[in-house]
């Protein structure tokens, strides 16, 4: 918790000034009491109208004081609040965006998003109203107390009974409740995961026919949260009406033990009414502290959330790059490639990959070697580990064994922003962001000119899908690209790699929602790139690795053929069955006619 008050540096000032002005807000409200006691035991008494004018001017003048004060507390309460929550969900973000993806599947989009919101949304509100009456409420709680003893101090002992026994209900409901708010918020956020997961696969719920099952489920675990909820709002509820009658006991006290004395004279009666005023004072601010307390440990709650996840560091550690051999090259990361002595660019050499709680290993004792230039096709059935492979080359994943070399490098050695300039990858599910098409494209290389755009749009075989659209480039794409269908989504996220020139092009099945002629002139027009880069291709489709100059053919995580096609359909039986299964083959032996089903 201690590393959030970080971000309250830059806000100090606003931090002290506003309890300050909070504090002298309470003491004019303190002074209310005596004024209308004044006013009661002289003016009305003997009927001096000029001095009641003069007592209701100076009532006056306290109330707007008053005001002007809280408005200012309020004011740099609401700045230091808001100021404190944007930097820390910046820093926030940031963290996230730094953490490896072995840590992003830990932790959980759905609760990092709950981090990123609510919890901070929580901190936000636990800083303004600690700003604005942690301090307020028991400065006026005691010292209503001692502005009781200066009116009548054997009246005042009252006070001395009453406090404590108010004190003792409002914390004794409060630790009754706290952990049962606990259960409930942990209750809402199982709430709001199913909620985000069935507005995510709505149109899986629907092609299911899952409807009345997950409003169902939706509706049973709403339902727990409701009595949960009503549960610890019924033990909260009890807070008034104790409270209330505590007080109302001790106004009677007030009363009795005051209408005895002013009836011997030994008491004013204004002295009475300011004693029940600083009583009900007292009522009316144990309540707000009470509120408070509970606002704050909801706070804390979510302060301990957040700091959660500043604690999860990366697995991964990228070098500081300073310069030389490892700095980036400024004429492009082809360049790099010139001169190099060996005209290996990627090799694996017995790598393994076991996922973070996983049962088994993903990857086991992977070797192979690829040349510049080349193209590299990787299949197996599904559940292989060919995403897994080529996670590794970027390193989204670190292996857990064996080495894995880009450039005749070990790719640890790189820093963060080379090693990512040097390898583009499309991924899976093609995802699109709000903004223009050419916002989009410039992702990989923010200086990208429009003729660059359009080049890789053609190579992508996505110029036609923007020459379709009446903006064109500037053509607005709405969040996730749902304004454009799965096969153009996937066609200008190859672009939007392609934008960056790449030395290491993978597609990680980026091209299953494109037809068979579409998939073939995409790798046409890959091929045709000068230079070429070295690409890889990830698919279950034969057709997509058949005229690659090396395939890695993968089964539970090993590789069981490597080689070209015609290598292949003679020595891994693996292979032959996922080709025959998509082809009518008459003389595979040879690799000549292939007549797909």
């Amino acid at each position: 918790m201690k590393r959030l008050f970080i971000y309250l540096k830059d806000y100090k000032k606003e931090s002290v000034i506003a309890p300050l002005f909070k504090m002298l807000e309470a003491l004019f409200d303190l002074m209310v009491p005596l004024v209308v006691a004044s006013i009661i035991n002289r003016g009305i008494k003997y009927g001096d109208k000029p001095y009641i004018y003069r007592m209701c001017g100076v009532l006056i003048l306290l109330a707007a004081v008053g005001l002007l004060c809280a408005l200012c507390a309020q004011y740099f309460a609401a700045k230091a609040a808001v100021g404190f929550a944007a930097k820390l969900r910046c820093a926030l973000f940031s963290h996230i965006q730094s953490l490896s993806f072995t840590e992003l599947d830990i932790q959980g989009t759905s609760a990092l998003m709950n981090r990123m919101t609510s919890d901070v949304n929580q901190l936000q509100n636990g800083v303004n109203m600690a700003l604005r009456l942690l301090m307020r409420s028991p400065f006026i709680v005691f010292g209503a107390m001692i502005m009781a003893f200066t009116v009548n101090a054997q009246a005042a002992f009252t006070f001395v009974v009453v406090i404590p026994v108010l004190f003792a209900i409002v914390f004794g409901i409060i630790c009754a409740t706290l952990p049962l708010y606990k259960r409930v918020q942990e209750r809402l956020d199982q709430v709001l995961r199913r909620t985000r997961e069935n507005l995510t696969g709505v149109r899986v719920i629907r092609a299911f026919h899952r409807e009345g099952e997950e409003t169902e489920e939706f509706c049973e675990e709403n339902g727990l949260l409701k009595r949960q909820q009503l549960f610890v709002g019924k033990i909260s509820a009890l807070m008034n009406p104790l409270t209330y009658v505590v007080v109302n006991l001790g106004i009677i006290a007030l009363l009795a033990n005051g209408g005895v004395k002013v009836s011997v004279g030994t008491m004013e009666q204004g002295d009475v009414v300011a004693l029940i005023d600083y009583m009900s004072q007292i009522l009316v601010e144990l309540v707000k502290l009470a509120n408070t307390v509970v606002l704050l440990t909801r706070a804390i709650a979510s302060g301990r959330r957040v700091a959660g996840v500043f604690e999860v560091s990366s697995s991964m550690a990228f070098p500081q790059v300073t310069g030389g051999n490892d700095a980036p090259v400024s004429g492009g990361p082809r360049d790099v490639l010139r001169g190099m002595d060996s005209d290996e660019i990627v090799s694996f050499s017995h790598v393994d990959l076991t996922y973070a709680g996983a049962g088994g290993q993903s990857l086991s004792d992977i070797t192979f070697s690829v040349r510049r230039g080349q193209t590299v096709g990787v299949i197996g059935g599904t559940g292989s580990g060919k995403t897994s492979l080529v996670h590794l080359i970027p390193r989204f994943y670190d292996a857990t064994g064996g080495e894995v070399r880009v450039c005749g490098r070990d790719v640890k050695t790189y820093g963060r922003e080379e090693l990512r300039e040097r390898v583009g990858i499309v991924m899976q599910k093609a995802v699109l962001f709000q903004g223009t098409i050419r916002e989009n494209l410039r992702w990989g290389r923010p200086d990208a000119s429009d003729e660059q755009l359009w080049r890789a749009l053609e190579t992508a075989q996505a110029r036609e899908v923007v020459e379709g659209k009446a903006g064109g480039l500037a053509e607005m794409v709405e969040q996730g690209g749902r304004n454009f269908s799965g096969g153009q989504r996937q066609r200008l996220a190859i672009a939007r790699t392609l934008v960056k020139e790449p030395d290491i092009l993978i597609l990680d099945d980026s091209a299953s929602a494109l037809d068979y002629a579409t998939d073939a002139r995409l790798r046409m027009a890959i091929a045709a790139l000068d230079p070429k880069p070295t690409v890889f291709i990830v698919s279950q489709r034969a057709a997509s690795v058949l005229y690659a100059d090396l395939i890695l053919v993968l089964d539970e995580g090993k590789i069981v053929g490597q080689g070209t096609h015609e290598e292949l359909l003679q020595g891994c039986p693996i292979y032959r069955e996922i080709y025959e299964s998509q082809f009518d083959s008459k003389d595979w032996k040879g690799g000549q006619t292939h007549d797909e089903r």
